[in-house]
């Protein structure tokens, strides 16, 4: 294959420890046959079902993260979860900035890049989600928001730290229950804009890190999404919550994206 694909889901404030479990064990059994070479698999669940997931769940077969993380190691910050905590479980990734945290509880790009920057520290793979909101789409201001995001996000995070970063372009408009997938065509303008801002943030090191797309992913957008040139993954929200459909999904998008680049 030309390059790995990426597929992931972030769980939200759904499913049970139970329920948990035995989605992310449904989904190994599903997709084992899947070469890992070829593509990566994440799962991001709540924070109570974090234990016995990382128990009972092959690890070499899907990432385990969390859906999100203070900036620093301890103290008085009630209610949250340090990354020490998050590391005891031996988790793989963090995602930060989910347009969630940053619409609904207030984030702002600054503290973002605290929380990248402690992610990286601490040896998570780092997931920084970025995305527009509808406002700003119709002001036209696209490029410049997501630009900003980045370049907030990453500030003074060194290059060496490539290897552990990874990119989910989310617009805001295209999430949750009445969101509007984005066209593969605008996916696509957004991603290359992340891309070329990557490049600027980074130079040639930029060019290795993935770039997802999530936003109201599902099985009729999801194979024209992942053929666009610079579209490396889907960040899938609800139709990723049942195992057999999202290894279908996965199967669907993998299979499309051979037919048009080869093996």
């Amino acid at each position: 294959m030309k390059k790995k694909l990426y597929f992931g889901s972030n769980l939200k404030m759904y499913k049970n420890i139970q329920d948990t479990v035995k989605y992310l064990q449904d989904l190994v059994s599903l997709t084992k046959d899947i070469s890992r070479e070829e593509m990566e698999l994440f799962i991001i669940p709540s924070y109570t079902t974090l234990e016995s997931a990382t128990k009972n769940v092959d690890r070499s077969y899907v990432k385990l993260g969390a859906q999100n993380m203070c900036w620093e190691d301890e103290g008085q910050f009630t209610g949250e979860i340090s990354p020490l905590m998050l590391k005891e479980l031996g988790l793989d990734l963090v995602m930060i900035g989910h347009s969630e945290r940053r619409h609904v509880f207030g984030e702002t790009d600054a503290e973002e890049n605290r929380k990248v920057k402690a992610g990286l520290k601490h040896g998570f793979t780092t997931l920084l989600c970025i995305g527009e909101t509808a406002e700003e789409k119709n002001f036209g201001i696209s490029p410049e928001v997501l630009r900003t995001q980045l370049k907030v996000g990453f500030h003074d995070v060194p290059v060496s730290e490539v290897p552990h970063i990874w990119v989910a372009y989310e617009p805001v408009w295209s999430i949750g229950v009445n969101g509007t997938p984005a066209s593969p065509d605008y996916a696509e303008e957004m991603h290359k804009v992340i891309k070329e801002c990557l490049l600027e943030i980074f130079g040639d090191a930029g060019a290795d890190i993935p770039v997802l797309y999530g936003g109201s992913v599902n099985p009729g957008n999801a194979n024209e999404l992942i053929v666009q040139p610079s579209i490396d993954g889907l960040f899938t929200g609800r139709a990723a919550w049942q195992a057999d459909k999202f290894d279908k999904l996965i199967r669907d998008a993998m299979k499309t994206y051979k037919e048009k680049y080869g093996e």
